[in-house]
């Protein structure tokens, strides 16, 4: 899962996106609404965390184009701002939820994943190929009912692959997925996470296999 957070205070910005990133979420940061929209033309993001108060303008405006132009990502606004009646405004517009600061990092991720499970977000909870499970919810992968331990991103590249539905998913999904923005990645980054995903899934006795297309991306199937 990959989330914008929209923060234009660097060290909280820092201390959100490190705790959002040790619970499993790939997060890019902004600082300003401009450098918002800018990712948000270039990435497909599953959530926003938007402050109100930016620099060059409010957050609600930036919430208000999202719904303008029928976009369905969920928002979660999270500000200084306590007042009731702001509150009930700014969900009306079309956040998904409000939280005031300063808040408790625990509670926060708690409610990105109220968020994304959330059926308009994800029909499923599960996702299954032969006797593969991933939840997505407890982000708990097993192979016949036994857990496998997985990094972070052997994770979320395996989710990219079952939600492929076994067609192919391109290099560019895999990096938007897995990667950061301000993160530097190496020409050969993604093959060694599928490499030790295929390594980790064929010692578990998963009867599934990932396929290589070279230079396109990867498609999952189930071992026949």
């Amino acid at each position: 899962m990959r989330i914008l957070l929209v923060e234009d205070s660097p060290r909280l910005a820092e201390l959100i996106a490190e705790g959002l990133t040790s619970a499993g979420f790939v997060t890019d940061v902004a600082g300003t609404l401009s450098d918002a929209e800018a990712l948000m033309r270039d990435i497909d993001f599953d959530l926003i965390i938007l402050d109100i108060g930016l620099p060059d303008g409010c957050g609600r405006g930036l919430l208000r184009s999202v719904r303008r132009q029928g976009g369905c990502t969920p928002v979660l606004v999270a500000t200084a701002i306590t007042d009731t009646p702001y509150r009930i405004a700014t969900l009306d517009e079309g956040a998904d939820d409000y939280v005031a600061k300063p808040f408790d990092m625990n509670e926060l991720i708690a409610r990105v994943r109220a968020i994304l499970r959330r059926p308009r977000q994800l029909a499923q909870t599960t996702l299954t190929l032969a006797n593969l499970a991933l939840d997505l919810e407890t982000q708990i992968v097993e192979v016949d009912g036994l857990n496998l331990d997985l990094s972070r991103r052997e994770l979320n590249a395996l989710a990219i692959l079952l939600r492929g539905g076994g067609a192919l998913v391109s290099r560019r999904k895999f990096e938007q997925a897995l990667y950061a923005s301000e993160e530097e990645v190496t020409p050969n980054a993604l093959e060694a996470v599928v490499s030790r995903l295929r390594k980790r899934l064929d010692q578990a006795g998963a009867c599934v296999s990932i396929t290589a297309m070279r230079g396109i991306g990867y498609i999952l199937s189930e071992r026949m």
